[in-house]
């Protein structure tokens, strides 16, 4: 049994709101020591020392979990901060995701009860024997020097404070929902020094980091006593040239630190923002060189990398691997600046087909699973976040990450056995959309809409951010009717989980039957005679095409495409984007694809580089070409669900891509689509079977391929029409 399980919570007997709070104990190792292992968890954040050396490097643990059913602790191997005589473990614990207020919702998961920590340290000596220092009411506890800390609020330290210590407090608290360490540590990852010192219209002094990322900053805090220091964390400058922080919401992004008259290095514990910018108050002769801005996200394996001969295209590339840095903290994040900071569920499943290119993300992704899993309602519904902060859920596309993510994993990795674990999620969320379906409304009744698979109940966000409606709204669902998009992604929901069962050998004559009958209903509703689709716009059009939904191909192809060519760019939004280039690829509309990847007017993919954003925004008009700003309700500039393009960079400007029925890279079709703007393109993915690489360049008249074979897979390359057959290691075709 591990040991935690022996030890009990404590608390300080008195509760500060905001405060962080220090538990200690003081302990004799008087034998020689063979092994020292911490098992440690929190109701909340912490951070572990043993004699004043911090024990690991793992940031904001333990990490962000549905806390009322599981609740992760690490183990650390601590045998080398093991002294000979007197020792203290003491360990600091803040608010964390756990207690953090967010204006707009009430949460389930914010709580009455205060911050706590729960520790076993057990020391094996060189005789065999063990002596086991457990959290219990010998412990003793004050408040920390950081007089206030929240997720959002930011933290403040005073390091003139001096809190009395007093005997900590156990109390029951449930342990079954103890569980081992099951996502990637967050981590401290790049380091970024000064770019600009500035000085703004307005008199404000701002250091540009040069870098929209997600962290905090390191500095030397130095001042007379009480001589208070202030740094507001923002994204992005005001056309004028000033600090702009309408768009963080009620989050204060910002640190206090008060001087004792000693000169230190400070950074933060309890908390991070997104940031590229920050304003300092209160600090005098600023020296650049005294600030740091330190990444911090999951510490996941990089595998993938693409390069072209455009460099919009590069910064579009590298602004959707930051946004993914910025996002994947131990939740796939929808933003990292503003109040909310949550695991919204459609922004991870755009995305996650990219995210598993450009990361080994199976750890990470598995752990959120588990949470969405233990998150799922008896009625099968998926709430709209992961951990859920809010009531509701059941919308389209969102929920549909139940099905998305678990199948993706499945295709990027090949193990069974995680599509066998998220399978009873997966069938729960399909039986849901039926039931849902079928219950109508007397309303609907009497309109006619009784169909029970037309998925047309309950509430949904559509093409989330679309600009194919009028208005600048911050309740941007575009124009495609909802109804529609619930009832296309009721019926691809369905084909992934009859394809996730019959990998598992299931028998899904059921689930066959059902498809065939949405599909038959959206045939009935939703298209027209001569074959085109009854919702005329882009997103209705991509999601018939890209789901099989229409019976006529050609006809819904030249809808979209119509569309296209009538506003002269993409108006698709969340639901619509992700899909757009594959359709116009399937459809045979490659040029059109390139077309629409490499414009640089408003809107586009390439228009937030030209106004030189280093991450992906959330919304395609984030800062208009007059260089004002649309609603700052709704508007992020480190938002990654855009920078699911990035799996068209991959699969299609440089081709890698798997036969169907194929996963893990086994069977490789390398199918590069060349475009007449680029004289080369390369992308590489890590795979478990090694290096995955494609790359075309052209030279004077001719086009030079080269396709890289990892041992073990099949492959075969598809150029101008001819299929190739190519062997392991390294090959290279000239046409």
């Amino acid at each position: 049994m591990d040991k935690i399980l022996s030890a009990s919570f404590l608390k300080a007997p008195k509760y500060k709101e905001g405060a962080a709070f220090v538990f200690s104990k003081e302990f004799e190792s008087d034998k020689p020591i063979k092994s020292a292992t911490l098992q440690i968890s929190s109701l909340g954040v912490y951070v572990a020392y043993l004699n004043g050396q911090r024990v690991g490097d793992f940031i904001l643990a333990p990490g962000w979990t549905v806390y009322e059913k599981r609740l992760q602790y690490q183990t650390y191997d601590v045998t080398d901060l093991i002294k000979d005589g007197k020792n203290i473990i003491t360990a600091e614990v803040g608010r964390g995701w756990r207690f953090h207020k967010r204006p707009q919702h009430a949460t389930k998961h914010i709580k009455a009860d205060e911050p706590a920590l729960i520790a076993s340290l057990c020391l094996t000596y060189n005789d065999g024997s063990e002596a086991i220092i457990n959290t219990d009411s010998t412990w003793k506890s004050s408040e920390s020097k950081t007089v206030y800390n929240d997720m959002y609020g930011g933290e403040t330290y005073d390091d003139n404070f001096v809190s009395e210590e007093k005997s900590a407090v156990a109390f029951p608290h449930p342990k079954e929902i103890l569980i081992p360490q099951e996502g990637e540590k967050v981590a401290e990852k790049e380091r970024l020094k000064p770019q600009r010192l500035i000085t703004t219209p307005e008199c404000d002094t701002v250091i540009d980091f040069g870098q929209n990322l997600t962290g905090y900053v390191e500095f030397k805090a130095k001042g007379n006593k009480n001589d208070e220091l202030v740094i507001t964390h923002f994204e992005v400058l005001d056309k004028n040239g000033n600090v702009y922080t309408e768009n963080l919401r009620k989050a204060k992004q910002q640190v206090r630190y008060i001087c004792s008259g000693e000169e230190k290095l400070y950074k933060p514990s309890f908390t991070f923002y997104g940031f590229r910018f920050i304003k300092l108050e209160g600090f005098k002769d600023v020296n650049p060189d005294d600030f740091t801005a330190i990444a911090v996200y999951s510490d996941m394996k990089r595998i993938g990398h693409f390069e072209s001969s455009d460099p919009l295209l590069n910064r579009l590339y590298e602004n959707i691997i930051w946004g993914q840095r910025g996002n994947f903290l131990d939740v796939p994040t929808d933003c990292p600046q503003r109040d909310e900071r949550l695991g919204w569920t459609g922004d991870a499943q755009v995305f996650i087909r990219v995210a598993s290119m450009n990361y080994d993300v199976s750890t990470f992704f598995r752990k959120w699973l588990n949470d969405m899993a233990a998150e799922q309602g008896e009625d099968g519904r998926i709430t709209h976040v992961i951990p859920a902060t809010f009531d509701g859920g059941g919308s389209a596309a969102w929920g549909d990450a139940a099905t998305i993510c678990p199948w993706q994993l499945y295709l990027s990795y090949g193990n069974k056995e995680d599509l066998e674990h998220n399978f009873p999620m997966m069938k729960k969320w399909v039986d849901y959309i039926r039931k849902s379906a079928a219950h109508k409304s007397l309303i609907q009744c009497f309109k006619g809409s009784r169909n029970p698979y037309l998925w047309n109940t309950g509430k949904h966000f559509g093409d989330w951010l679309a600009l194919d409606i009028e208005g600048d709204d911050e309740d941007a669902r575009g124009a495609t009717d909802h109804d529609y998009i619930a009832t296309a992604f009721f019926a691809y929901s369905t084909e992934l989980l009859i394809k996730a069962g019959e990998v598992l050998g299931k028998d899904m004559s059921e689930y066959k039957a059902l498809h065939e009958n949405i599909v038959k209903a959206y045939r009935e509703e939703y298209v027209n005679p001569d074959g085109t689709i009854k919702i005329n716009t882009q997103t209705a059009c991509v999601l018939a095409l890209k789901f099989g939904l229409t019976p006529d191909r050609e006809a819904t192809a030249n809808q979209l495409v119509s569309l296209i060519r009538k506003y002269g760019h993409l108006t698709t939004g969340f639901v619509g984007t992700p899909y757009l280039l594959h359709v116009l690829t399937d459809i045979g509309e490659v040029e059109l694809a390139y077309d629409l990847l490499l414009r640089k007017e408003y809107p586009s993919w390439l228009y937030p580089v030209t106004q030189g954003a280093t991450t992906m925004w959330e919304r395609w008009n984030g800062q208009r070409p007059d260089g004002s700003f649309a609603t700052p309700g709704m508007n992020s500039f480190n938002h990654y669900a855009y920078g699911a393009v990035g799996d068209w960079l991959y699969s299609t400007a440089a081709g890698i891509t798997m036969r169907d029925g194929t996963v893990a890279y086994e069977d490789l079709i390398f199918k590069p689509q060349t475009d007449k703007r680029l004289t080369f393109v390369k992308a590489s993915i890590e795979t478990a079977r090694g290096t995955v690489a494609s790359e075309w360049r052209r030279e004077t008249d001719k086009t030079v391929y080269s396709f890289t074979v990892p041992a073990g897979s099949k492959a075969e390359a598809v150029l101008e029409g001819k299929t190739y057959k190519l062997n392991e290691g390294v090959n290279t075709i000239t046409l």
